[in-house]
Parts: structure tokens; C-alpha cells; sequence
């Protein structure tokens, strides 16, 4: 009896090798297309590379001076590619203000940054992000916040219609993740899904050019590596932890139970899982919250009502920074600093975002707030139009 069962036990070992082989095989035929250096490379890909990366930016200076001579400098990128010279300049670096943080942004020239859009285009994320969750919303084409949003609310919806109100939903935000990301275990990602060693030294230098640790933000390799980088988390709490209500966008996520004692198990068991990547969570955010009375998800405030029906509405914190905004902005506008198109299509953005939410009453007072400070230039526009 013994002898049969180690007979049987080594037969599925057997049959899982052969189909992981084979599944393998299959993902390498997939990918050998993207697992190229010489088509990452190629003329035509940094052409293609450069025109991409000039939309949004073609009336600075610097892509100007580029695209003068565009012919002679992606030759000269080309060739220093082939002969592995190292194309990177530096860094640009900046602060901006983002939602009452300071962030540190490390711009890279424009030059290196077709290179970066080529390798990006042509092996990174069409490689790193086929082995991602779905619920994974961010750095992706047609996903984004809307997207995580959304998803959340379906979560939610299937959590409802099984267990009502009852249980709860872990909250999770990792502290300075770009900043503490290590490089090593993000280049093991790299050596499983590219075997080009040419491709995985040029994707290297992208990675060092920050240090010894950490990724720097305004590089667009680095948007893609902190995606790819917390996928075996995600794979961890969808595959092991058996968490079917989980979703996450960036450094924020998320996971639904109708056991809280069971997620508070769970926040240990990520703790842990986390640290051997070098993450660390942030405890100030990083909190179990009961369905029953609500919580704030990617700057939306969730309710659910007793009869199941789910709520979302802004922050108090984005309305006040949204009224702020357009109190320096009207101020800016008369000092003739901005214009007022260029305000209205900002506020138009912010108006976009809010139409998704339960939030007329707070348009409807926003719009009052827009309409006072800009009365003037509202009033000149449509002098101009009857002329």
C-alpha cells in the first residue's frame, strides 16, 4: 500500500515537471519576440520610441534641439547600444507638490528617455505585466484609478451579496515603496522572464542609475518594475491567503473578508511575506476597517447602506485642496500668469473624475465657487464668441 502510494505520488510529480515544462516552452515562444536586445535596439523601434515619447512634450526646447537632427541622434543611440556603451546622463531633479507631499522627481534627458520608451515598449511590458493579477490597476493601458475603483466596487458587490455587511476590509499601504524597493530581488524577476543577457544588462543600468536601493520617480522603467515588482505579493494573498475580494493600484490594496479575525491574520502573514522583499508597511494607513461604517479607498469615501447599497463619494481633503486650488489659481489668472482655458480644462479634469462618484451636491457648490472667482474672464470669453 505504501509502495503504491509513493508510486502514485511520483507519477504526479512527474505529470506537474512535464506540464511546467510545457508551459514554459509555451510562454517562451510566446515572448521570444520581446526577449530580443537587437529589436529593442533597432532604428526603427527608437523611432517609433522617440515619437511616442515627444506627445504632450514636442514645445520644450530640449525635444526641439532632439528632433532637429532626430535621424543623426538615434543612429549615434543606436550604434553606442550595439557597442554596450552606456547611454545615461544623469538626472534632472526637481520637487513638486503632490496632495501636500513633497516628492522628489528624477528626470531623465530626452535622449535616454526614447531608449527607456523603447525597452519599455518592446520587452518589458508586454513580458512583466502578462504575469500580473487582473485586479492589479496601475501603469497599464485602460487601467487606471477609475479602473481600481470600479473593481472594488464589484469586490464589494459580491461580498454583499453573500455575507451582507458583515466582515471587514484590510487597507494596505506600504511606506516610501519606490524608495525602498531592492534592486536584487527585482532583478531575479527580470532573470525569469528575459533570457537576452544583452536585454537584461541595458534594463539593469536603468535600475542602478538609483543607487543600491529604491526607484526613482520620472523614469518610465521605473513605473513597470514597482508594477512587476509586488506581483508575488499580489499572486501570494489571490493564491495562498484564498483572498477572492483583493485588488490593488501602486503602493495601495486592499483585500475583503467576512472574517476580521481572518484578515488580522492576514495582515501578519503579508507583514512577514513583505519583509523578505524589503517592504515595509505603513501602520498609520495600513488598518482593518469594519464595512458597517465606511472607509477611504484611492481618495473616495465608501458607504454601504443597510440595504446594500454602495455609496461613494470624495474625501473632505480633495474638495478642500480642489477649493484651494481654484482660489490660487483665479489669483494666478489675474496676475497674468495663467490663462483661463488653462483652468477651465484643469477643472474640467477634476469635474470628470467626480462625475463617477455620488457627488452632485458637491459639484453643484464647486461649479458656484468656479463661476464667482471667474466671473470676469467668463464674461470676456463670451463677448469674444458674439464678436
Amino acid at each position: 500500500m505504501k509502495d503504491r502510494m509513493m508510486a502514485n505520488s511520483k507519477r504526479r510529480e512527474g505529470r506537474y515537471q512535464r506540464r511546467k515544462e510545457k508551459r514554459e516552452d509555451r510562454r517562451r515562444e510566446k515572448f521570444k519576440a520581446y526577449d530580443n536586445f537587437e529589436n529593442t535596439i533597432s532604428m526603427n523601434a527608437l523611432n517609433e520610441a522617440a515619437n511616442e515619447a515627444m506627445k504632450g512634450v514636442s514645445w520644450k526646447a530640449s525635444v526641439q534641439r532632439y528632433n532637429a537632427t532626430r535621424l543623426l541622434n538615434i543612429y549615434r543611440t543606436h550604434e553606442r547600444l550595439r557597442g554596450g556603451e552606456n547611454i545615461r546622463k544623469g538626472f534632472i531633479c526637481f520637487d513638486i507638490m503632490e496632495r501636500g507631499k513633497i516628492r522628489r522627481i528624477k528626470s531623465v534627458r530626452f535622449s535616454e528617455r526614447v531608449v527607456q520608451k523603447s525597452i519599455c515598449k518592446n520587452a518589458l511590458y508586454p513580458v512583466l505585466t502578462n504575469s500580473l493579477i487582473y485586479d492589479n490597476g496601475a501603469s497599464q493601458k485602460g487601467k487606471g484609478t477609475h479602473f481600481a475603483l470600479k473593481r472594488l466596487e464589484v469586490h464589494l458587490q459580491r461580498h454583499i451579496h453573500r455575507h451582507g455587511r458583515a466582515g471587514g476590509i484590510l487597507l494596505i499601504d506600504f511606506s516610501d515603496y519606490f524608495g525602498k524597493i531592492d534592486h536584487e530581488a527585482l532583478k531575479v524577476i527580470y532573470q525569469k522572464a528575459f533570457q537576452d543577457e544583452k536585454l537584461r544588462n541595458l534594463a539593469f543600468g536603468f535600475i542602478d542609475a538609483f543607487g543600491d536601493i529604491g526607484l526613482g520617480l520620472g523614469s518610465e522603467t521605473s513605473q513597470i518594475n514597482a508594477v512587476a515588482f509586488r506581483s508575488p505579493l499580489d499572486h501570494y494573498i489571490k493564491e495562498e491567503l484564498r483572498i477572492k475580494g483583493y485588488g490593488a493600484y501602486m503602493d495601495d490594496s486592499y483585500l475583503i473578508h467576512e472574517d476580521m479575525e481572518y484578515l488580522k491574520e492576514c495582515l501578519e502573514k503579508i507583514e512577514a511575506f513583505c519583509e523578505t522583499y524589503g517592504i515595509i508597511l505603513n501602520r498609520k494607513k495600513t488598518k482593518i476597517c469594519d464595512l458597517k461604517h465606511g472607509f477611504t479607498y484611492l481618495k473616495t469615501r465608501f458607504f454601504i447602506t443597510e440595504s446594500g447599497h454602495i455609496i461613494k463619494k470624495p474625501c473632505r481633503k480633495a474638495i478642500t485642496r480642489e477649493r484651494r486650488k481654484l482660489k490660487k489659481q483665479a489669483k494666478l489668472v489675474r496676475d497674468g500668469i495663467l490663462t483661463y482655458e488653462d483652468v477651465r480644462a484643469s477643472y474640467a479634469s477634476w469635474k470628470g473624475a467626480m462625475i463617477h462618484k455620488d457627488a452632485h451636491r458637491t459639484i453643484e457648490n464647486m461649479d458656484k465657487l468656479f463661476n464667482r472667482l471667474f466671473i470676469d474672464e467668463w464674461a470676456i470669453e463670451k463677448e469674444e464668441v458674439k464678436q
